[in-house]
């Protein structure tokens, strides 16, 4: 397994990795080394690689001091990123290449490996897809271009991609080599997932494979006076907003809702050293047990905290910040299961009216308890696990598919 340097794209495929040690695999995970014990849980073998991307919950800026919003200014560390890792990558496996290459998308030496050992490479996706048909693959192309924000930066990106694939014996063009996985699994539900249908055969998708250890932390407890639990977080990576914290205690200091707010780094600010005492301001909290609890989520809509809010039937109020976060956003309002904000244009108001007005709502709760049961339902780790094995040399025989579903095929 190849990963991403970031807790919220490492949380995602723990589980999956734990699952793998324990049915016999030798399985190593290639992984910045700040987050060396994270990963070394699971029991596989950890590669520690040097590493660009901030450490957040240390506080240590690394190489990066902080994600740009530019989505090509992000791919382009991304790839500084991977120039910098394949090296020690290449040291650790050319004596004892892998069988598999599993890959989070952002990390671009994956396919680099996979190509050089000429083995097979599944994606590991914990973001929502896109794609079109085959028809429209030029469309698709520009809409990609696009995305990567201003055309200057994706020039860029592309361009020292190119430069870099040529370097390790790669002709073909960058775009084209790193949209081919052989096979995609997606542990983003159907539901969040727009566009679904018109999946290509080759991305199977399943539920959450969330972390035996994350479900068990039960660090922390409600409060004993029955207030309901409201939960806001801008996640690992997106977390210095402090205007974000202000507006929420501002918003809920005379509530009767308990909040807890999780600021990171932002806890020592002077603006949140003496809050009213309905307001819990914390470093890190144990997300999935805050949610079990929890009867509104303030989130930035990173993938992984909608599909826990959504296992949790938790309604949702989303303050994007950045790159995949506004289409998931979107996703939420369209499924009717919470609402979207602007950051720029946040106040008490508008986010107090929003909570009141999500959590009051037998419809969104209608439509939550429907989805909870649906992704609930499916295979998640187990069916993943099945789905890695088929790719390997000596597929393990029967595959249990547990729900896990490709295009045309109910499992």
């Amino acid at each position: 397994m190849v990963g991403l340097t970031s807790q919220s794209h490492i949380f995602p495929t723990l589980e999956l990795i734990r699952l793998l040690v324990g049915r016999g695999h030798q399985v190593s995970y290639a992984i910045g080394a700040a987050q060396r014990d994270l990963v070394a849980r699971t029991g596989a073998e950890v590669v520690a690689l040097p590493s660009l991307l901030p450490d957040v919950q240390a506080g240590k800026a690394n190489g990066v001091t902080k994600i740009p919003k530019d989505a090509g200014e992000v791919m382009q560390i991304f790839l500084e990123e991977a120039m910098l890792a394949l090296p020690s990558l290449i040291e650790r496996y050319d004596s004892e290449p892998p069988e598999l290459v599993l890959a989070d998308p952002g990390a671009m030496t994956a396919p680099v490996l996979a190509h050089r050992y000429g083995v097979p490479i599944v994606q590991l996706s914990i973001t929502p897809l896109s794609w079109t048909a085959e028809e429209d693959d030029a469309q698709e192309d520009a809409d990609v271009l696009a995305g990567l924000g201003s055309a200057d930066s994706a020039a860029v990106y592309y361009e020292r991609c190119n430069k870099w694939l040529a370097d390790n014996g790669i002709t073909t063009d960058a775009f084209e080599f790193q949209s081919r996985p052989d096979a995609i699994l997606s542990v983003v539900p159907r539901a969040l997932q727009p566009g679904a249908e018109r999946a290509p055969a080759s991305v199977y998708f399943g539920g959450p494979c969330l972390d035996s250890d994350r479900i068990a932390d039960r660090s922390w407890t409600p409060p004993e006076d029955g207030r309901r639990v409201l939960y806001a977080s801008l996640g690992n990576t997106w977390s210095n907003c402090p205007e974000f914290y202000s507006t929420c205690v501002e918003a809920f200091a005379d509530s009767d809702w308990h909040v807890v707010l999780v600021a990171g780094p932002n806890t020592d600010s002077p603006e949140l050293r003496q809050v009213p005492s309905n307001i819990e301001v914390l470093r890190r909290a144990p997300q999935l047990t805050v949610l079990d609890h929890a009867s509104v989520f303030v989130t930035h809509a990173g993938s992984g905290g909608c599909v826990e809010g959504m296992w949790h039937a938790v309604p949702m109020v989303a303050v994007p910040l950045n790159v995949d976060q506004f289409a998931s956003a979107d996703r939420l309002v369209e499924l009717g299961i919470g609402q979207r904000l602007q950051i720029d244009e946040l106040t008490p108001h508008l986010l107090r009216r929003a909570v009141e007005e999500v959590a009051d709502d037998p419809e969104i709760a209608r439509r939550l308890t429907a989805i909870q049961t649906e992704i609930r339902d499916l295979g998640g780790a187990q069916g993943a696990a099945d789905i890695v094995e088929s790719f390997l040399p000596r597929p393990v025989e029967p595959l249990i598919r547990l729900g896990w579903t490709n295009t045309g095929d109910e499992g």
